[in-house]
């Protein structure tokens, strides 16, 4: 499966807008070639550069499997009006929390899974709780990585 974002390039930088430098929005994404039996789409954005080990952005499921993109600037809250959950990250809140490294140059990877299952999860999930249940149900998978360095 092919990740993208009309943002920004695999490899490039991420455009502030995106980040706590910015509004804090999350990136439009769009993806191809899911495979035949997706039921639903997880998705996790994370960055493995952090101080402490890998800070986690994004966590969300449920996805629709018609789904294609996610429009930029989802609400930060638990349930999305197409049935899209979103979990608990590092910044202890629900939704996406864009980059802001402390120092230095991140990666931040986005990372799409092809689900043959919904899952049925609280908004308390975090990264370690969605990957287990995950486990046994990914068709397949897509990742887009960007950099960001504050200002």
């Amino acid at each position: 499966m092919e990740l993208k974002s009309s943002a920004f390039e695999a490899g490039d930088l991420i455009p502030a807008k995106y980040t706590c430098d910015g509004s804090d929005v999350s990136p439009p994404l769009s993806w191809s070639d899911a495979p035949s039996g997706t039921q639903s789409f997880a998705l996790i954005s994370d960055d493995p550069d952090a101080p402490r080990g890998t800070w986690v952005h994004w966590v969300a499921w449920n996805i629709p499997a018609t789904s294609r993109s996610l429009d930029e600037g989802l609400p930060k809250q638990d349930s999305l009006p197409n049935g899209m959950k979103q979990g608990t990250t590092d910044f202890r809140r629900v939704g996406y929390g864009g980059p802001c490294p402390p120092s230095g140059t991140h990666r931040y990877f986005f990372k799409l899974y092809a689900l043959d299952t919904s899952l049925n999860l609280p908004s308390s999930t975090t990264k370690a709780a969605l990957e287990k249940a995950m486990q046994g149900h990914i068709l397949k998978q897509g990742e887009l990585m960007g950099v960001y360095r504050r200002r």
